[in-house]
């Protein structure tokens, strides 16, 4: 089983960093408005994921983006122009 580390980019122009084993069918929530962070920010749109055959491995991922700014920096630098030209 695969694990997933996603970043979402709603209609305002945040991004939205998550977690999940089942990407599809947790993209398919979040269309959904299934996600109350998310809720009143759809449409979002997915701009990248990273897949991890650990669970451990993805969940440590996730809390790094979240919790560190230098990583979190770190990949929107290198997403910069995916994330001008996903409006």
């Amino acid at each position: 089983m695969m694990h997933y580390v996603y970043l979402l980019k709603d209609r305002l122009g945040k991004l939205y960093i998550g977690y999940t084993s089942n990407l599809k069918r947790r993209l398919q929530e979040h269309a959904r408005g299934r996600s109350k962070y998310l809720f009143l920010r759809r449409p979002v749109r997915l701009i990248y994921y990273e897949a991890y055959l650990s669970k451990i491995d993805a969940k440590e991922r996730e809390r790094k983006l979240k919790n560190f700014k230098n990583i979190y920096s770190g990949l929107k630098s290198r997403l910069k122009n995916s994330l001008k030209s996903a409006k």
